[in-house]
């Protein structure tokens, strides 16, 4: 089932051109990766996506209707975003700042305790539930606010129909709690939820994702699956880069290696 179609769009909230041309389909229990370099047009996808501005040409329907015309706290139900730099420096519990993820809904404070001591225990922060946030570490600091926002987009039953869109969401996390963070993103998807992630790491996106995009100065050069579209001719064309790409010795995605 699709979740969010973005047909044709394009995006210059301030006169100046930031997207265009783009063509996305996201369908429940998919993770779709996108890829580009520094300006690329990447976090600007991702709040075209969220609704944040509207498409100057083009659409971006979200469960069938224009994103734009969601209603605030309705949207925010259904549709979550951990921003690459997330500000907030009161000195909240950690256990505080993840049930920020709730305030959209009515669902009463048992419900919502409930899902906290869930999504704690599964993003490995339970241990810090009762420190301030803002004496926790930058990698921790990100483990928090992935908490927080699961903790905003999640149901018990089934996660069909919700978008979660990560912009970097490896920033400042150790290896292990970057698998983590796969293994998460995976467990999303089989009950769901449609993904859509920024990465650098086009290692990281060929392991968890079913679709990739490619963006180059606000517009998409490339779309497939990772075996499509991790080329050595793309990574010349788009990133000025020689790289050899081998399939992986046990899962068998394509891993890029610099020449």
């Amino acid at each position: 089932m699709s979740v969010l179609t973005v047909a044709g769009a394009s995006a210059a909230p301030w006169g100046t051109p930031l997207l265009a041309d783009i063509e996305l389909k996201l369908t429940q229990g998919q993770v779709t990766g996108v890829l580009g370099p520094n300006g690329a047009g990447k976090s600007s996808l991702l709040r075209l996506v969220a609704g944040d501005y509207p498409p100057t040409r083009g659409k971006v329907s979200f469960q069938g209707r224009a994103v734009t015309d969601w209603n605030t706290q309705h949207r925010a139900r259904h549709l979550g975003v951990l921003p690459q730099l997330s500000l907030l420096n009161f000195p909240y519990l950690v256990e505080e700042v993840v049930l920020l993820g709730r305030t959209p809904h009515d669902t009463g404070a048992e419900i919502d305790h409930h899902i906290v001591d869930r999504i704690l225990a599964l993003t490995d922060t339970e241990q810090f539930r009762e420190r301030l946030y803002t004496q926790l570490s930058g990698g921790e600091r990100q483990r928090v606010q992935l908490a927080r926002v699961l903790t905003q987009i999640w149901h018990e039953d089934s996660l069909a129909g919700q978008l979660l869109l990560l912009d970097e969401p490896t920033t400042a996390l150790d290896l292990a709690h970057q698998q983590q963070l796969l293994c998460i993103l995976e467990l999303l998807a089989e009950r769901g939820c449609a993904i859509l992630v920024v990465l650098h790491d086009a290692n990281l996106l060929a392991a968890i994702a079913q679709q990739l995009v490619v963006l180059r100065a606000g517009r998409q050069v490339a779309a497939g699956t990772p075996e499509t579209v991790l080329t050595p001719e793309l990574f010349a064309e788009v990133f000025d880069t020689e790289v050899i790409i081998q399939p992986h010795p046990q899962r068998g995605y394509p891993v890029v290696i610099p020449q």
